[in-house]
């Protein structure tokens, strides 16, 4: 791998012009992969996309002047320490805020990297190419802020981002708070009954251990099978699986995890106490992210959470 300061001059400048390509076409790539759900934004990135290809065609009159025709073939990722861009598939899953820190923090990366270089650089064509280089992409960076105020208004941006919000809410809130709900609350009455049952919290630790991994793995397979997203909008059918199935596991085995001390009584209240734990953390996420009131929701969470409660207590007590 070769370092910045050991290129010449010429094979830095066929480097920012491989940059600026790469850079335009991640920005095609946002733009096409948002333009369904978030056409504003997707204009931003295909104005942006057109802003490195003009500056691409720039660096190239540039270098054609200077060095002839022939451009080098020079990678951002043969560079030791030259930032090198996340896949866009990699950020695809992770909402829209998250891609437009993507596009901000290119521009940023390039415009200190190119400048920390030149503080390096002991050539003075070098530093000076550097230089104007870094100051390049510090032009870039306030145009791209231009294009999207001008394509992208406070209304416009506050209703793609709560579409951004609803979308999380429905793929990964939710699916994970149904998977939550069940299993504090459906295990709840097996481990106490076999607790009470028995009083001994080995068994008791057994028994709901069983009951987590099977209602996790029940659920998991229920909400995959239960529909393919592509109609609802409640995303990939997979991933969906995986975080009811897990949730449904860690509400299951926080209460199950105090049996595993071996005095019975210190169990039982470290156990009620990851309960009232559970259904408070199950309100909390009502309140949060489903607009449910927080009193109402502590009503009917602990209410629910209490009858299961009773009956594997009075299961285990006959």
């Amino acid at each position: 791998m070769t370092k910045l300061a050991d290129l010449t001059e010429a094979q830095v400048l066929a480097l920012a012009i491989a940059n600026e390509e790469e850079d335009g076409r991640i920005y095609t790539d946002f733009a096409q992969m948002i333009a369904v759900d978030y056409p504003d934004s997707a204009k931003v990135f295909y104005d942006m996309a057109a802003e490195e290809e003009s500056h691409r065609r720039h660096l190239i009159d540039l270098y054609i002047e200077r060095f002839g025709t022939h451009i080098p073939l020079i990678r951002r990722q043969d560079i030791a320490g030259f930032p090198v861009r996340k896949p866009v598939w990699a950020i695809k899953a992770r909402g829209i805020e998250t891609i437009r820190l993507q596009a901000r923090q290119m521009e940023q990366d390039a415009a200190r990297f190119y400048r920390e270089a030149a503080g390096r650089c002991t050539d003075a064509d070098v530093r000076k190419l550097l230089g104007d280089l870094a100051a390049e992409e510090d032009r870039h960076q306030r145009a791209a802020g231009e294009i999207e105020r001008g394509h992208l208004t406070d209304e416009k941006r506050a209703g793609e981002d709560e579409d951004a919000r609803r979308r999380v809410v429905l793929q990964i809130v939710q699916p994970g708070l149904v998977g939550l709900m069940d299993g504090s609350v459906s295990t709840l009455a097996p481990v106490f009954a076999a607790a009470f049952a028995t009083h001994d919290p080995h068994s008791a630790f057994l028994v709901g251990m069983a009951a987590a991994i099977g209602a996790g793995i029940s659920m998991g397979f229920a909400e995959a099978l239960a529909d393919d997203g592509k109609l609802s909008g409640r995303g990939a059918p997979l991933l969906r699986g995986l975080i009811c199935g897990l949730m449904t596991m860690a509400g299951g085995v926080l209460h199950t995890v105090p049996f595993l001390i071996r005095d019975f009584h210190a169990a039982f209240v470290v156990a009620v106490v990851a309960v009232l734990f559970e259904l408070l953390l199950i309100s909390w996420i009502r309140w949060r992210y489903q607009e449910t009131p927080f009193g109402s929701a502590i009503v009917q969470i602990v209410l629910g959470g209490a009858l299961v409660f009773g009956a594997g207590v009075l299961i285990g007590s006959s």
